[in-house]
């Protein structure tokens, strides 16, 4: 998968140890309500589209960016879904905590299709029929599923599961 240089620079002087970064993902519908999901290629596990905030890059920027860069799918924000820290730990050791923004999303155009290295498959799923899914990837579809909901948090002083588990973004 793709590092930004900005990313590969903070490795160079850290090698795998933990790093905060900014991350953004999408939940993105369809118009009949099909959820877009990737399978990633660093682990093969369907999840949502994600990534990381560019210096300099606004979340909302960044989320639509990402969204496009993995799947070909150009989408409007139509609400915050929520913000959380989330740790991960890559198949080659290098350990993150992200500060994720996730978004709520509509499809407006292009095709759903592997339009980077980051993904080996892309499609759309009915909500009653999703693959298996890691709690975090829940997580962001299940606070998102009502389009006037707030948007999502961790209590102060709650250690939501889904929070906790290394993972994917």
């Amino acid at each position: 998968m793709p590092v930004s240089p900005y990313i590969r620079r903070l490795r160079a002087h850290i090698g795998t140890d933990l790093i905060l970064l900014p991350g953004v993902s999408t939940v993105v519908r369809d118009h009949t309500g099909h959820i877009l999901l990737a399978r990633r290629s660093d682990n093969g596990r369907w999840s949502l589209p994600a990534g990381t905030v560019d210096p300099g890059e606004q979340p909302a920027d960044a989320a639509l960016r990402e969204l496009y860069e993995e799947t070909g799918v150009h989408a409007r924000i139509e609400r915050l879904g929520g913000v959380a820290t989330h740790p991960v730990t890559y198949p080659n050791g290098d350990r993150c905590e992200y500060l994720n923004v996730w978004f709520r999303c509509r499809a407006t155009g292009g095709t759903a299709r592997v339009n980077d290295d980051e993904s080996t498959a892309v499609a759309w799923f009915h909500p009653e029929q999703l693959p298996d899914l890691d709690d975090w990837a829940t997580l962001r579809i299940n606070t998102t599923a009502d389009p006037h909901a707030p948007a999502w948090h961790a209590d102060p002083g709650s250690h939501h599961h889904a929070l906790t588990n290394p993972g994917a973004l």
